[in-house]
């Protein structure tokens, strides 16, 4: 088990959850290759210990803030770079991805329970096939933040 108490099955039913919280047990059981009682096992147990709570995921600890980092990606392919895009859409924790104009090709803003699965996800960002390389910036803190 990784450090937030959660193995790579536990966060995998957690992404499948926060892509859709309404799926059924059995459907959830076949996309992590369990059986269904050993999903709802595993869902009750991460509602007991608070990173599900309700219908909404809750990852890492209860009131604790997201940690946030910005990536800028460049692309081996500016142009037929889609799969990177394709990727990055499959990444929970992305909460935006834009094509901007410049020294670099995307910017990633990722969202996560913590400075580990950041770098998780950043490894899994470096290592795909079609990036060149990357820059990562965290946030500090936020003071401005408007809806779209």
């Amino acid at each position: 088990m990784d450090r937030a108490g959660l193995d790579q099955i536990d966060q995998r039913i957690l992404e499948e959850l926060t892509r859709n919280a309404r799926i059924s047990h059995a459907e959830l059981a076949s996309k992590v290759l369990l059986s269904r009682n050993a999903v709802r096992q595993r869902i009750d147990r991460m509602e007991r210990h608070g990173q599900i709570q309700g219908y909404t995921v809750v990852s890492g600890s209860p009131g604790q803030a997201p940690v946030a980092a910005y990536l800028m990606v460049y692309r081996n392919d500016r142009v037929r770079g889609s799969d990177v895009v394709a990727a990055l859409q499959a990444i929970p924790e992305v909460v935006f991805c834009d094509v901007v104009s410049g020294d670099f090709d995307l910017i990633v803003r990722l969202e996560a329970r913590s400075l580990e699965r950041i770098q998780e996800i950043w490894e899994r960002i470096a290592a795909l096939p079609g990036v060149k390389d990357t820059v990562t910036a965290m946030s500090l803190s936020n003071y401005v933040s408007r809806g779209a």
